[in-house]
């Protein structure tokens, strides 16, 4: 039985980590789609391009907390299965990649992972919001911020785990598969960062490209 339900609170998750709150958001407050302009990026940052703090604020929100949502209730239908929970934690995360609601697209998963980490382990997320800021407010590159974080993810959650005995194998593959995803899902940004045209975060660019 206990697969059967890791099965349905997956598919749960999943259809919860798809609701794009960047496509909800834009239509409240009756924004331009984000696919539209900026990177094209159902996200929070690419929200803000449009100048609206409210709306890319609430993106941002919402995306984490469904991450975050799914897996507390993962954690509290299935206290001592961690497999069942890491799961569910990948699963909310692909819903968000490649939501059933966006035709099977979606966004790049930073703030869902966030969301994610918040409930599994608090305080490597704390660690990686403060990565992700410090290198987005060095160079202003959002990719970049993702990407470094998404690299440090694995080895940091080994370094926090095992200092205080509290490692878990599964817990560990999913923040591993997790921080692939978000990497491969940045494989644009990547050439972009390399060959040095990846835009620099600007609204007031943004706003021009849009005109």
């Amino acid at each position: 039985m206990l697969v059967l339900y890791t099965i349905i609170a997956a598919i749960i998750a999943y259809l919860i980590g798809s609701i794009p709150f960047a496509i909800i958001t834009s239509r409240l407050f009756k924004l331009q789609d984000p696919r539209q302009f900026g990177s094209g990026n159902p996200g929070a940052t690419n929200v803000l391009r449009s100048g609206h703090k409210i709306a890319a604020a609430l993106t941002l929100f919402g995306d984490a907390f469904k991450g975050w949502i799914a897996v507390y209730l993962a954690q509290q239908y299935f206290p001592h299965h961690t497999t069942s929970i890491a799961i569910v934690a990948v699963a909310v995360f692909l819903g968000h990649l490649y939501s059933v609601f966006l035709s099977f697209k979606g966004g790049k998963g930073v703030a869902t992972a966030i969301g994610v980490l918040l409930a599994c382990d608090p305080m490597l997320a704390i660690i990686l919001i403060i990565i992700w800021l410090l290198v987005f407010l060095l160079f202003r590159y959002s990719s970049l911020a993702a990407l470094i974080a998404a690299l440090n993810a694995p080895f940091l959650y080994l370094i926090l785990s095992l200092q205080d005995y509290r490692f878990d194998g599964s817990l560990f593959v999913a923040i591993l598969l997790i921080s692939i995803l978000l990497i491969y899902r940045h494989k644009a940004n990547i050439t972009k960062l390399l060959t040095g045209k990846e835009a620099k975060f600007s609204k007031k660019a943004s706003r021009k490209k849009r005109h």
